[in-house]
C-alpha cells in the first residue's frame, strides 16, 4: 500500500516541509527522520550518566538491529554481523575467505573505491588473481560479468547491486545462480540497492552481502552489516579477532578464561565495541522504513527515480542510467555537469557530481513539487 509522502514529510522530515531544500542526495547520505534522532539523543544521555544504562538496553540495541535488517533481506538473525560500515564486509571477504595462488577473482570496473581496493590490496598479499571486467556504455556488462565466471580458476566474484555513479543495476538472481551453479562465491557490495529493491537472500543466491547504513536506511554514520550465508561461515577465517567473536563472552564475570571457540552465528565477525548510539539510531530508522512497509518505500524510491529519467530526456538530457536497469539512482550527463551543478544548487536541490555525471537520488520524503523544482533547474 502507497504511503502519504507529505505526512512523512510533517512527522519525519520539517525541514521538507519548511522548503529548505530539495533533497536528492540519499545515495550520498540520507537524512536521518526525527524518531532517529530523538532516539539516538536520548541513549547519549543515558550515555552521559552511565548508572542509569542497563546491560540490557545496551546490547538490545544490536539484537534489535539484527532483527530488523535480517526481517528487511528475509535471513535470520543469526546470519547478520554488525558493522560499521560497507567496506568491512567487503574486506571481511577479501581476507578471510580461503583465496590464494592460482585462484581468481572477478570483479566489475567502475565499482565503488570501498569494493575494489580491498581486493587489490588482497590480491597483492594473498596472491590470487584479479580479472576486472570492462563497462558497457558506462554501465556493467551484465552479459561480460557472467562469461567471466568461465575463466580458468575463478573463486568469487563481487559486484555493487547498483552502481553508485551510474545507477545501472547488476542482475543478482542470475548472477547469484550462475556463481551457485559453478561453485563460485558471491559477494555483493548491497549499499546502493537496499530500500530502493527488495532482497530475499533465500531466493537470491547470494554469499555475502554488505551494506552500510547511512544512505538508504536514513541511519546514522557508523552502522551497517554484513549478511554471511549460514554453510559459507566456516569458510571464513575472522579478522582481526574480536574479544567477543568467541562463545561464552556475553559472561563478563569469566573473561579470562581463554578459549578461541568462534560463536556459532555471525557475531563471529562483529568487531567491537561497536557504535551503541548509532545502532539505537539504526533500529528506530528500520522501524520507521518497516512501518512505512519496504515495498512501499521502495517503489515509491522507483517511480520517482524513473520520473527524473523520463523528465531528463524530455529535456534532452542524456542518462547514464538506463531506464530499465535503474533502482533509486537516476545519473544523468548534461553537455555541461559543471554548469548544470550549479543551477541546481540555485535552485537548492543537493545533489552529487559523480564521474561527471549528475546523480540525483529521491527517497520516501520526495514529492511531485521537488521532481518539478529539479527538472526545472536541469532545464536550465
Amino acid at each position: 500500500m502507497p504511503f502519504d509522502v507529505d505526512a512523512v514529510r510533517r512527522a519525519e522530515f520539517p525541514w521538507a516541509t519548511a522548503g529548505e531544500c530539495v533533497y536528492m542526495n540519499a545515495a550520498s547520505t540520507g537524512p536521518m527522520p526525527q524518531r532517529s534522532i530523538a532516539a539516538v539523543n536520548a541513549f547519549t544521555s543515558q550515555r552521559a550518566q552511565p548508572q542509569h544504562l542497563t546491560f540490557e538496553h545496551q546490547f538490545g540495541a544490536l539484537d534489535e538491529s539484527r532483527g530488523l535488517i535480517g526481517r528487511l533481506i528475509n535471513a535470520e538473525p543469526t546470519d547478520i554481523a554488525l558493522t560499521t560500515n560497507t567496506g568491512a564486509g567487503i574486506n571481511l571477504a577479501a581476507w578471510g575467505l580461503p583465496l590464494g595462488h592460482g585462484d581468481e577473482v572477478v570483479v566489475s570496473d567502475g565499482e565503488f573505491p570501498a569494493n575494489m581496493y580491498p581486493w587489490i590490496a588482497a590480491s597483492n598479499a594473498r596472491g590470487f588473481a584479479l580479472h576486472v571486467v570492462p563497462l558497457q556504455d558506462g554501465v556493467i556488462d551484465n552479459d561480460a560479468v557472467l562469461a567471466a565466471l568461465d575463466r580458468r580458476g575463478v573463486r568469487l566474484l563481487s559486484v555493487s547491486w547498483v552502481g553508485f555513479s551510474s545507477g545501472a543495476v547488476a542482475d543478482l538472481d542470475r548472477l547469484g545462480a550462475a556463481c551457485r551453479a559453478r561453485g563460485i562465491l558471491f559477494v555483493v557490495d548491497g549499499i546502493q540497492g537496499l530500500v530502493g529493491f527488495s532482497l530475499d537472500v533465500s531466493k537470491t543466491p547470494v554469499d555475502m552481502f554488505a551494506c552500510g547504513g547511512q544512505k538508504w536506511l536514513l541511519a546514522p554514520w557508523g552502522t551497517g552489516f554484513t549478511y554471511v550465508r549460514r554453510d559459507v561461515r566456516p569458510l571464513i577465517t575472522p579478522q582481526p579477532v574480536s574479544w567477543m567473536a568467541v562463545r561464552n563472552s556475553d559472561d563478563f564475570s569469566r573473561l579470562a578464561n581463554y578459549d578461541l571457540t568462534w560463536r556459532d552465528d555471525a557475531r563471529r565477525f562483529e568487531q567491537v565495541t561497536l557504535p551503541y548510539q548509532d545502532f539505537v539510531g539504526l533500529v528506530a530508522s528500520l522501524g520507521f522504513i518497516h512501518e512505512l512497509g519496504a515495498p512501499a518505500v521502495a517503489s515509491h524510491i522507483h517511480s520517482c527515480a524513473e520520473r527524473l529519467l523520463l523528465g531528463a530526456r524530455e529535456l534532452g538530457i542524456p542518462s547514464v542510467t538506463p531506464l530499465e536497469r535503474h533502482g533509486g539512482i537516476a545519473s544523468l550527463r548534461p553537455r555541461n555537469a559543471m554548469e548544470a551543478s550549479r543551477r541546481l544548487e540555485a535552485a537548492r536541490v543537493i545533489h552529487s557530481v559523480r564521474e561527471g555525471t549528475i546523480r540525483l537520488a529521491p527517497h520516501c520524503y520526495t514529492n511531485d513539487e521537488d521532481i518539478a523544482i529539479t527538472l526545472h533547474a536541469l532545464r536550465g
